[in-house]
């Protein structure tokens, strides 16, 4: 495709979203593709997506920027970024993983206007009405607040606990990251779901890259969503307990006993969101309320020049970082490194009585030998709720070897 003259350069459906004064965030959304590019840039690509020539479209660039701009070289660049339509019906753009399991398409199966009045402010309110309750039945009835040791456990069997945890623990996420998409189809944003891991921890996740196609502002509503639905979890559940508590209602000791360990598992969930080091929800509102285009590289990136250990083209790519990248990583970088402190903390005050109970209870089933019954249940009942783990170690594991192979062949090379 000619990039000069007066043939029309022909654009995939790129979106082109202001971002301070000087910049402009363009993508594709349907491969997920996004760069931030000067504003002349957007000036260049509004023109050709009108159908002008790469002529006419230097013409308006120079005239916006003062001085003349090499559009030519410009849409090179584009085409480098996949943006340039080839006008091949079998050229369609897949969308970029963002995590080692996921769904290939997106998802577009709910009508915005459907699931819009779920996500209006009368609906916010309601969702903060519903946290701001639930911190305040902890705060006023302590005794509520969850003990892993022993809310973790409702049946006096372990084993059985440990199976009555999966599946409230497979519908809080799910519910947790159906909020995520329906908040984006509310705003008519393609989503699609997967699952990776933050360190030994397996996480499912719904990849929200499309809604930089929308101004900032508007991209809370997303982001926030599954801690919406998880609000409006605990209030029911907390609201249940208080019942129970106060005497109004008279339910089966079993019910409290569940009902106690679903309101564990879902406050350990909302905790995990809170740490913002482990690119959980609430990092994802962080970085889009500073403004931030890459902060999770570039704090590591400044890691390593803290320890000494960047490259020749680490540091170029360091010096290419935005402003507010840089200014936001300097302290960034030393809250991700404290935030392994504050895992090890969750992990031992909330998860640890629970695996050490189980893992105990099932070592003396296994000591048993595989011809009792007593080995396999227990042996089934550890697999079950250590097996995300187990896969998140996985993951890991061919993450590093894949790095590691990287950097043999980048050796070789």
């Amino acid at each position: 495709m000619s990039a000069s003259g007066t043939a029309p350069v022909r654009l995939k459906p790129l979106s082109v979203v202001p971002e301070g004064d000087d910049e402009v965030l363009v993508g594709d959304p349907a491969s997920g593709t996004f760069v931030t590019i000067p504003a002349v840039g957007g000036v260049v690509i509004a023109a050709l997506q009108r159908g002008a020539s790469v002529e006419e479209a230097a013409a308006e660039a120079e005239a916006f920027a003062g001085e003349p701009v090499n559009v030519p070289s410009f849409v090179e660049v584009l085409g480098e970024l996949g943006f340039l339509d080839s006008g091949d019906a079998e050229d369609a753009s897949a969308p970029v993983r963002t995590a080692p399991i996921q769904a290939r398409r997106w998802m577009t199966s709910v009508r915005p206007e459907t699931v819009r009045p779920f996500f209006g402010r009368v609906a916010w309110v309601f969702y903060a009405a519903c946290l701001l309750y639930a911190l305040a039945v902890f705060a006023l009835r302590p005794g509520l607040l969850p003990d892993p040791a022993v809310d973790a456990f409702p049946f006096d069997d372990i084993g059985l606990s440990a199976l009555a945890w999966l599946p409230f623990v497979w519908f809080a996420a799910a519910s947790h990251e159906c909020g995520h998409w329906l908040g984006a189809r509310a705003l008519g944003i393609q989503t699609r779901f997967g699952i990776d891991r933050r360190l030994w921890m397996l996480v499912f996740e719904t990849d929200l890259t499309q809604l930089w196609t929308l101004p900032r502002r508007r991209r809370y509503g997303p982001l926030l969503a599954g801690l919406a639905v998880d609000s409006v979890l605990l209030a029911a559940l907390l609201t249940g307990r208080l019942l129970i508590d106060t005497g109004l209602w008279q339910a089966p000791e079993l019910v409290g006993s569940l009902l106690a360990a679903w309101v564990f598992i879902k406050v350990m969930q909302m905790l995990w969101q809170s740490l913002v080091f482990l690119r959980t929800d609430l990092y994802a509102v962080l970085i889009n309320a500073l403004g931030c285009r890459n902060l999770w590289r570039v704090k590591t990136l400044m890691l390593k020049r803290a320890f000494s250990r960047l490259t020749a083209e680490e540091e170029a790519e360091l010096a290419e970082a935005t402003d507010t990248d840089l200014r936001v990583g300097r302290w960034f970088r030393w809250v991700w490194l404290a935030g392994f402190a504050g895992v090890i903390v969750w992990f031992c005050v909330l998860l640890l009585p629970v695996f050490a109970q189980t893992l105990s209870w099932a070592a003396e089933g296994l000591a048993e030998g595989p011809l009792t019954a007593a080995f396999w249940y227990r042996l089934l009942c550890v697999t079950l709720l250590l097996g995300p783990e187990a896969l998140a170690l996985v993951l890991a594991v061919k993450e590093y070897a894949a790095r590691l192979a990287g950097r043999r062949t980048a050796g070789v090379a």
